[in-house]
């Protein structure tokens, strides 16, 4: 994807407005990263830093989201709350560490295929089938691997990270509605760790993050206003084409 060479004005005003489409997106269907890391590459930061900075602006929100729903936590089957967190924590810091020690070059590879992998996770989770309530939670240590593998790569990239989480979870056993609150603390738990350990690296486009994040509060404000309104089918649909548009973008320009 190509630099945009505008006025820094426009520039200012194409981040601010990619931030409060993240925000109200994520408040209303998820997917918000489609739109963020496009627009930071779009202004001239190399895919890695647009990751980095993509993960700094909107973590924010994230927090905001999980405290909201954090009536509705709970551990899965044979695992508590707190062993689920610990995992996202180490996870988000692993992840993010390995992101800090991996090329940029070499992210730039990856980023087209990380974008196809987020697409289709988001699709399958969006209009998969769903798990049947028949079935038995598996063994502890299953979740406590795929919740590993979960928040390692929500530190290192993060995009479809919150569908494979609730996916995780309700398969472990929780009902849909603990599973979402509970999926919103452990992303935000990952990406804040994450967000931490770039920050102490200072590898972070700090004025681009802060303009993002504004528009990503006042998006999410305006997403939560509107979920009661705001058809969810056309929001599953737009996220996945924009996906789509971002991969081959991706690809061609590569």
């Amino acid at each position: 994807m190509v630099a945009l060479t505008l006025p820094e004005p426009a520039m200012l005003a194409l981040l601010l407005g990619a931030g409060l489409w993240a925000g109200a997106q994520n408040a209303l269907a998820g997917g918000g990263s489609f739109i963020t890391l496009p627009a930071l590459i779009a202004a001239g930061l190399d895919p890695k830093l647009a990751n980095i900075t993509s993960t700094m602006a909107l973590f924010p929100g994230q927090i905001t989201t999980g405290i909201a729903g954090r009536r509705l936590v709970a551990g899965a089957e044979r695992l508590s709350f707190k062993a689920l967190a610990t995992i996202a924590l180490a996870g988000g810091v692993a992840g993010a560490a390995l992101l800090n020690a991996t090329p940029t070059r070499v992210f730039a590879a990856m980023v087209p295929w990380l974008v196809l992998l987020a697409t289709l996770v988001f699709a399958w989770g969006a209009f998969g089938p769903k798990k049947s309530l028949a079935k038995p939670p598996p063994p502890a240590w299953v979740t406590v691997l795929t919740q590993s593998l979960i928040a390692l790569y929500s530190g290192f990239f993060g995009g479809g990270a919150g569908i494979l989480t609730m996916a995780s979870l309700t398969i472990a056993g929780l009902p849909v509605r603990n599973a979402g609150g509970t999926k919103n603390v452990l992303v935000s738990l990952s990406n804040t760790t994450a967000a931490i350990l770039f920050a102490l690296t200072g590898n972070v486009a700090w004025v681009h993050a802060l303009v993002v994040g504004i528009g990503a509060m006042a998006g999410g404000y305006v997403g939560a206003r509107a979920l009661a309104v705001v058809p969810e089918l056309a929001l599953k649909v737009a996220v996945i084409l924009i996906g789509l548009g971002l991969t081959v973008g991706l690809f061609v320009t590569a």
